[in-house]
C-alpha cells in the first residue's frame, strides 16, 4: 500500500492522491484522468485500503503512484493477468485497472480479449493517444496508417486497432469512451463502470501534447453520443462501427452473470496449501 489513509467520515478527491507529483509533461491528458479516477472513487465513497490500482508500463502506467490505494505496477501488458488474479484471490477488493494503448492493445493485447472473455469484476481504464509516448514516438496499435513520423515516414500503413469493437466481440458487459477535456464527465463514467458488474472497459481520449500536438484539436472534435447506452451487444457494435471515433458516453452496458467468485471462509495454514498440491 502506498499510503495509509486514515477513515473519515466523508472522503473527497483528495484524500485519494498520494505525495509523489505526477511527471508528465505538461499538458498531458493524463493529469486529468488521475484527477477523474481520484473524483470517481470519492463519489462512491470507497476507502482507499479497499481499492487496489493495477497497471504496466507506459506514462498512464504510473497512476498507482500516485494515490494513496494500494498499488502494484506490473511488467508490460500484464497488467490485466495481474489484476485479475489479485481479484479473485481478494474479491472484497475494487480492482481498478490503468494503462495505454501501447500496453493494452499491443503486447498486451491478448490478456485485453480474455479479460472481457473472462468478465471478472474488473474495471479497465485506458488512455489512447495513439502513440508511445513513453519511448518517444512511434506508431502504436490505435495509431492512424497515414501518420507520417520520422520513425514511419508516410505512416504505417496498418489499420488502426478498434479496442471498442473488440472489447463488444470478447465480452465485455460495461464499454465506454470519455476525453480527458472532461475531468468531470470521465469520472461520472469512471464510477458507472466501477458500479456495473462484470468486466467494464473504458477508452479514454488522453492527448499526447509532447508527440501529437495536433490532438490539442480533440476538444473540438468529442461529442456527446446521440443515443444512450444499449443492453443489446450487437446494436452497440453497429453503433461503435459507424461513429467517427470521437463520440463521448456509455455505449454498452450488459448484464452477463461476472465470473464466479469465492471468498475462503477460513485462513489457511501455509502446511495445509502445500498439501493440496502433494503427489
Amino acid at each position: 500500500m502506498n499510503e495509509v489513509c486514515a477513515p473519515q467520515a466523508v472522503l473527497n478527491a483528495a484524500d485519494y492522491k498520494s505525495a509523489t507529483k505526477p511527471i508528465w509533461c505538461p499538458g498531458c491528458g493524463d493529469f486529468t484522468v488521475l484527477g477523474a479516477i481520484t473524483k470517481a472513487l470519492a463519489a462512491l465513497q470507497l476507502p482507499p485500503h479497499e481499492v487496489a490500482v493495477v497497471s504496466g508500463i507506459g506514462c498512464s502506467s504510473r497512476i498507482p503512484a500516485y494515490t494513496k490505494c494500494y498499488g502494484f505496477h506490473g511488467v508490460h501488458g500484464r497488467s490485466l493477468a495481474a489484476a485479475t488474479g489479485l481479484k479473485v484471490a481478494r474479491p472484497e477488493l475494487t480492482v481498478v485497472v490503468t494503462g495505454g494503448d501501447g500496453d493494452g492493445y499491443s503486447i498486451g493485447g491478448n490478456h485485453f480479449m480474455h479479460a472481457c472473455r473472462r468478465n471478472v469484476d474488473l474495471t479497465y481504464v485506458v488512455m489512447d493517444n495513439h502513440v508511445y509516448g513513453m519511448t518517444k514516438g512511434q506508431a502504436s496499435p490505435t495509431t492512424e496508417p497515414d501518420w507520417d513520423n520520422k520513425l514511419s515516414p508516410g505512416g504505417t500503413g496498418i489499420r488502426s486497432f478498434h479496442p471498442l469493437v473488440i472489447a463488444l466481440a470478447a465480452g465485455a458487459n460495461f464499454v465506454a469512451r470519455a476525453f480527458a477535456g472532461d475531468p468531470n464527465g470521465t469520472a461520472d463514467i469512471i464510477a458507472q463502470g466501477m458500479r456495473h458488474p462484470g468486466f467494464s472497459f473504458i477508452e479514454i481520449l488522453s492527448p499526447c501534447v509532447t508527440f501529437r500536438p495536433e490532438q490539442r484539436q480533440w476538444k473540438t472534435l468529442v461529442h456527446a453520443a446521440t443515443v444512450g447506452p444499449t443492453d443489446d451487444a450487437a446494436r452497440a457494435a453497429r453503433r461503435v462501427m459507424t461513429d467517427d471515433g470521437f463520440n463521448i458516453g456509455v455505449l454498452y452496458a450488459g448484464d452477463r452473470s461476472p465470473y464466479p467468485l469465492t471468498r475462503r471462509s477460513a485462513r489457511i495454514s501455509p502446511a495445509d496449501l502445500g498439501a493440496e498440491f502433494a503427489v
